[in-house]
């Protein structure tokens, strides 16, 4: 087989379009999971820390 027909056989072919896909939905939804715990443990740690200094100076 050449080149060109396996290229043309794997354009045509669905179900690796439908894997890509799901790879592609799959990746946002775990870079918004990322993002989003980030965010929280950074908040989290800025409430423990002011939490800290409170019982500290009282």
């Amino acid at each position: 087989m050449n080149t060109i027909h396996l290229i043309k056989r794997f354009v045509r072919e669905e179900d690796g379009v439908a894997a890509i896909e799901y790879a592609l939905v799959a990746s946002l939804i775990a870079l918004a999971a990322v993002t989003a715990m980030s965010d929280l443990g950074t908040k989290l740690g800025q409430m423990f820390t002011a939490i800290g200094n409170k019982l500290v100076t009282t």
